[in-house]
């Protein structure tokens, strides 16, 4: 009888589902709005109606589903215990139970999203072929998640992984949305990179193309990088000594074998991991064996995968 795994990623505005076998194939997705009401109320009844349906409508019964993992966007400790998740409302919720309540008592593992995609990517992504891994998302914010000897480390509180929120310079006055200042998202995401480039252009009086744009992104500040612009070339660089920074740190914690950077912002290419790589190789004179960096390849769909992977 073939067996099947799904793959629950819970984002703030949509939460994406994928239907896997074991072997690791993505069989079909579906895509459903996040309904954050209530404190969140409706998010698990939501994902356990879709699941149901799915499964009559594709005419598997449920006992051909080895379980289901779901990645969240907040700490999870390992019992899919949930403290609080600010995106979606929840606090002490037993994220793990409750929706294995709904589902008529079928196997459901949890886990933070970052640390699940993480396991996506060792899978089926830019990591296949390791076992000890450090996932950094760069988009809106900075996730990141840890497998080691194909393990993901949640941590004894649910917050293994946290790089984002590693501090990179105790001189930052600005605030962090966690509320600390410094931390490494304030300066390697989407947002930070913009914010730096704007600090820059603030106080140089030097010509730049980025002044012609009227709200650039993160996309601008790249391509206007590539393309000479010194103050963008600056912004850049204050992102990959601050990544560079903060891998070395990790590196010398956990020593992985790679490092994979993923998100929007590693859309940005050669000019992202070539930057970090030169400021991991200067802050880690002592390791003689270095971490390989590496592109996500997954995209979107990490979360989905690594979910999966956690009941196979």
């Amino acid at each position: 009888m073939k067996q099947y795994a799904i793959g629950v990623d819970v984002g703030g505005t949509s939460v994406k589902l994928g239907l896997f076998d074991t072997q690791g194939n993505c069989l079909q997705k579906r895509e459903i709005p996040t309904r954050k009401e209530q404190k969140g109320a409706w998010i698990l009844p939501d994902i356990a109606s879709c699941i149901l349906d799915w499964l009559k409508k594709e005419s598997i019964d449920k006992s051909q589903v080895k379980g289901v993992g779901v990645g969240i966007p907040g700490p999870v400790t390992s019992d899919g215990y949930v403290p609080v998740c600010v995106n979606l409302g929840w606090t002490d919720l037993y994220v793990g139970k409750e929706l294995s309540d709904l589902l008529g008592g079928m196997e459901v593992r949890v886990g933070n999203d970052a640390n699940v995609a993480a396991l996506g990517e060792l899978w089926c992504g830019g990591a296949k072929g390791y076992q000890n891994v450090v996932l950094l998302t760069l988009g809106t914010g900075v996730g990141g998640g840890v497998i080691l000897d194909g393990k993901i480390i949640d941590g004894v509180h649910g917050a293994g992984g946290e790089l984002g929120h590693i501090i990179v310079n105790p001189n930052e006055t600005s605030r962090c949305n966690c509320g600390s200042c410094g931390c490494l998202e304030q300066y390697a995401s989407a947002t930070g990179v913009v914010r730096v480039a704007n600090q820059i252009l603030s106080t140089s009086k030097e010509s730049s193309s980025l002044r012609q744009i009227k709200d650039f992104c993160a996309k601008d500040v790249f391509d206007q990088a590539k393309a000479g612009d010194a103050i963008a070339k600056e912004a850049v660089d204050v992102l990959c000594k601050y990544l560079g920074l903060a891998t070395a740190s990790t590196a010398l914690t956990v020593d992985p074998e790679i490092f994979v950077i993923g998100g929007g912002v590693s859309r940005a290419g050669d000019i992202l991991t070539k930057g970090i790589g030169f400021y991991f190789e200067k802050f880690t004179p002592i390791l003689k064996k270095k971490a390989k960096f590496a592109l996500a390849t997954l995209g979107n769909d990490a979360g989905i995968y690594g979910a999966a992977k956690m009941v196979l």
